[in-house]
């Protein structure tokens, strides 16, 4: 069976992605704390919720991604004809 090598920099790239789409959730939280007007301490209480919506704008993300390559794709083979 073959190895799979995944490159480093793509890694880094998806760790980056997931990164920002955490701190996106986080700060959502943040502003439900101030909207609200609740205590501080949910920022931290709360934070399997902020994983999960990191989760979920990840995951949406990816679809996103995956539909734009497969556009590209398509495009790129209708050029070669």
């Amino acid at each position: 069976m073959k190895d799979i090598i995944i490159p480093s920099q793509k890694v880094k790239r998806e760790a980056y992605v997931f990164l920002g789409c955490f701190i996106f959730a986080f700060l959502l939280n943040i502003a439900a704390i101030i909207i609200y007007k609740t205590p501080w301490y949910e920022a931290f209480t709360q934070i399997g919720y902020v994983i999960v919506i990191a989760v979920v704008l990840y995951l949406i993300m990816a679809f996103i991604r995956f539909f734009i390559y497969l556009i590209k794709q398509l495009f790129k083979q209708k050029t070669k004809q």
